[in-house]
C-alpha cells in the first residue's frame, strides 16, 4: 500500500483519507482547496496512488520502491489517472473549457485499462467556464462506476455551489516556515542559507519553494520586481508614469510584479506597526535594511495606504481593469523617497 510520504504536512488530511479508504467509505468526488503550490495536486496524486496501489499490505510501496501503478501515477503516466489542466489565454488567464470537460467525460465512460479505480484530477477548477462547470455537474451527479473525481481550487467559494456541495472538501492551509526550511534541506538538499530565505518567501507554499530552489529565474525575477519598486519610490512623477506605461505594456506579467510589491509593503507595514520588532513574521528577510529604512522615513499612514492601494491595484488588474490607469493611480499614492 502507498505510504503518502510525498505529502509534506497536511497530516490531518492524510489521516482522514486513510481512514475513509480503510473503512471503504471513500467518496466519489473530492475538492481540495488552498493557496497555489501549497500541495493540492500532490495530495490528489497520493490519493490516486492509494486507490490503485498494488504494493504489499506491509507498506513496502514507498519512496525506495514504488509499485508500477504508484510510479506511473507519480509521473502522470498512468493510463487510468487523468490530469486535466486549464489552458492559458493570450493575457495569461487560465481557462478550463467545456470541450475539455466533454472529452474527459467520454474517457471516464470507457472501461479502465488496469486500474481498480479510474481517477480524474482537475487542477484549478475555479478556472472553469460556466459552460464547463454545468457540463461537469452531470458527471458529479451521476458518476460512472469505479471513478473518483478530484478537483482543486484556491477557494470553494469560487466554484458554483452545486459543484462544491457534491464534493468532500479538504481545505489545505499554508505550511509552517520551519517545516518548509527543513524539507528543503533534507529532501531537496538545498543549502542552509538558501533554504532559510526560500522558506520565508514561500508564504507557506512548499511547491513554490521547491521550484524556486530549482529554477534560478524565479529569484532573479523577484529581484527585478523589487528593483522596479525602488525605482518608482525614488523617481519623479514623470519617471513613475513612464514605468507605469512600461508595466502596462506587459499585462500578463504585471500581476506578478504587484504580488511582490504587496509582500514588500506588508513587511514594511509590519515593521512600522511593531516598531521594528516583528522580525519572525517577515517574508522578505533579505530586504530588511531597505524595509527598515522605508519604515523609518515614511509615516505609518502612508505605508498602510501604499499597502492597501497595491492590494487594490492587484485585484483590479486580475479583473481586467485598464492597466495603465491602475498603475498610474498606484504611483500617485506611493511616497517619494530620494535615495
Amino acid at each position: 500500500m502507498t505510504d503518502w510520504q510525498n505529502v509534506i504536512g497536511h497530516g490531518w488530511a492524510v489521516q482522514m483519507l486513510r481512514q475513509s479508504l480503510a473503512n471503504g467509505r471513500n467518496g466519489h468526488a473530492y475538492l481540495i482547496t488552498g493557496p497555489d503550490q501549497v500541495g493540492k495536486t500532490t495530495l490528489a496524486r497520493a490519493l490516486a496512488q492509494a486507490l490503485n496501489c498494488t504494493g504489499e499490505a506491509d507498506g513496502s510501496c514507498g519512496p525506495g520502491h514504488l509499485c508500477r501503478a504508484c510510479a506511473l501515477i507519480a509521473n502522470d503516466r498512468y493510463p487510468d489517472v487523468r490530469l486535466v489542466e486549464p489552458e492559458v489565454s493570450g493575457r495569461g488567464k487560465l481557462t478550463l473549457k467545456i470541450e475539455t470537460i466533454r472529452q474527459l467525460q467520454q474517457e471516464l465512460n470507457l472501461s479502465a485499462y488496469e486500474a481498480r479505480t479510474k481517477v480524474a484530477i482537475l487542477k484549478r477548477f475555479d478556472a472553469a467556464t460556466i459552460g464547463a462547470s454545468n457540463a461537469f455537474l452531470k458527471t458529479l451527479e451521476e458518476p460512472p462506476p469505479r471513478v473518483v473525481l478530484i478537483l482543486t481550487a484556491t477557494d470553494a467559494d469560487t466554484l458554483l455551489p452545486t459543484i462544491s456541495s457534491r464534493c468532500r472538501t479538504l481545505n489545505l492551509r499554508p505550511l509552517a516556515t520551519e517545516l518548509i526550511e527543513q524539507s528543503l534541506t533534507t529532501r531537496w538538499r538545498v543549502d542552509d542559507d538558501t533554504a532559510h530565505l526560500l522558506a520565508h518567501l514561500a508564504d507557506g507554499r512548499l511547491g513554490w519553494a521547491v521550484r524556486a530552489a530549482q529554477e534560478s529565474a524565479i529569484l532573479e525575477e523577484r529581484a527585478a520586481h523589487l528593483a522596479q519598486l525602488q525605482e518608482a519610490l525614488a523617481g519623479s512623477r514623470v519617471r513613475r508614469f513612464q514605468l507605469a506605461d512600461k508595466l502596462a505594456n506587459k499585462p500578463e506579467a504585471a500581476p506578478a510584479v504587484l504580488q511582490t510589491w504587496v509582500s514588500w509593503w506588508r513587511d514594511v507595514n509590519l515593521l512600522a506597526q511593531s516598531g521594528g520588532t516583528g522580525m519572525a513574521a517577515l517574508t522578505n528577510i533579505d530586504q530588511l535594511d531597505a524595509m527598515r529604512q522605508t519604515a523609518s522615513r515614511v509615516p505609518d499612514t502612508a505605508v498602510l495606504a501604499s499597502l492597501k492601494q497595491t492590494t487594490l491595484a492587484l485585484w483590479q488588474l486580475e479583473h481586467n481593469a485598464n492597466g495603465r490607469l491602475v498603475l498610474e493611480n498606484l504611483f500617485l499614492t506611493y511616497p517619494y523617497l530620494t535615495m
